[in-house]
C-alpha cells in the first residue's frame, strides 16, 4: 500500500456533523421573538451540509440555523422580503467573495433590479454565542443584536449616527444594505 493510501484511510473525514433537524430548529428560533416562534419558516442542513426547508411557516419571519463546521454559533431569523437579498448573499459567500466585495455585488444587483429589497423597514435578529447546549435548549453565552434593514437611508433621513456605539448607528448609509444596528449590551 502507498504511502498516500495509508495516510488516507489514517485521515478522518473533515466532513461536520450537522445537529439533528430538531435541535436546528430549535436553536435558530431562539433569535426571533418568543412569541413567533411557533409559525417561523426554518432553514437549516440536511446530513450533506446542504441548505434546506426544516420547516415551512405561516408567519412573515425566515430562520437560519447555524452553519455546520463553523466554530461559532451563530443563527438568525429576518423578515420573509429580505430572503432573496439573504439567499445571495449566501451564494456568494459560497463563491468566496466576502466583505465589501460580496456587500457591493448584491448592493449593486439592488440597484439594477435584479435582487428584490423592500423598501420599507425590515427586521434581522442574529443571535450569537458560544454554542448551543440541546439538553437545556439554551445557547451558551448567548448575544443578541437587531437590525433593520432600512434600504438607502442617511444620517440625514433618520436623525442617526454612523458611528457604531452603544446607541442604534446606521451602517452603509446610503446604499441599498443600509441598515439600523442596534446592540443591547
Amino acid at each position: 500500500m502507498t504511502l498516500f493510501w495509508l495516510l488516507f484511510l489514517a485521515t478522518p473525514a473533515l466532513v461536520a456533523e450537522v445537529p439533528s433537524k430538531a435541535d436546528q430548529i430549535a436553536a435558530s428560533v431562539l433569535a426571533s421573538p418568543e412569541e413567533r416562534r411557533a409559525e417561523v419558516t426554518v432553514l437549516g442542513y440536511d446530513s450533506h451540509s446542504k441548505l434546506i426547508v426544516l420547516r415551512k411557516g405561516s408567519n412573515d419571519l425566515t430562520c437560519l440555523a447555524d452553519t455546520p463546521g463553523d466554530e461559532n454559533f451563530s443563527v438568525a431569523c429576518y423578515h420573509n422580503d429580505l430572503e432573496p437579498f439573504m439567499a445571495r448573499g449566501r451564494e456568494l459567500s459560497a463563491q468566496g467573495y466576502k466583505g465589501k466585495e460580496r456587500h457591493e455585488i448584491r448592493w449593486k444587483e439592488v440597484d439594477n433590479g435584479s435582487i428584490e429589497m423592500p423598501r420599507k423597514p425590515r427586521m434581522l435578529y442574529v443571535l450569537r454565542g458560544k454554542g448551543f447546549d440541546s439538553a437545556s435548549g439554551n445557547v451558551i453565552e448567548p448575544y443578541l443584536r437587531w437590525v433593520v434593514y432600512t434600504p438607502y437611508a442617511t444620517p440625514e433621513s433618520t436623525g442617526l449616527s454612523t458611528a457604531s456605539g452603544k446607541s442604534p448607528w446606521l451602517m452603509f448609509p446610503g446604499t441599498a444594505g443600509a441598515h439600523i444596528m442596534i446592540s443591547p449590551q
